[in-house]
């Protein structure tokens, strides 16, 4: 059976070049790439949010909720975490 090819085959030099600085920034700062990732998240969460909630909420009430959401599911898994894996803490 035939391995398949790595992506690296296909996407252009450009795109690889940022695909390896992000690894870079991702290893020598996790905090801000990850809080990077989060808002880029939230752009996707936010207007879904506004859809469902109709003219109830206004944009900012919603990206404020879509961020709202994704720290409680953050801070959730976090104590599931710390709780059935104490000795890591």
């Amino acid at each position: 059976m035939k391995k398949l090819a790595r992506f690296d085959d296909y996407l252009p030099p450009k795109i690889q070049e940022g695909i390896l600085l992000l690894k870079k920034l991702w290893h020598r700062h996790p905090l801000p790439m990850q809080i990077f990732l989060l808002l880029c998240l939230n752009l996707i969460i936010a207007p879904a949010v506004y859809a469902a909630a109709g003219d109830e909420f206004t944009r900012k009430a919603a990206w404020c909720l879509g961020l709202l959401g994704m720290v409680t599911i953050g801070l959730s898994l976090y104590l599931f975490v710390v709780i059935f894996q104490p000795e890591k803490f």
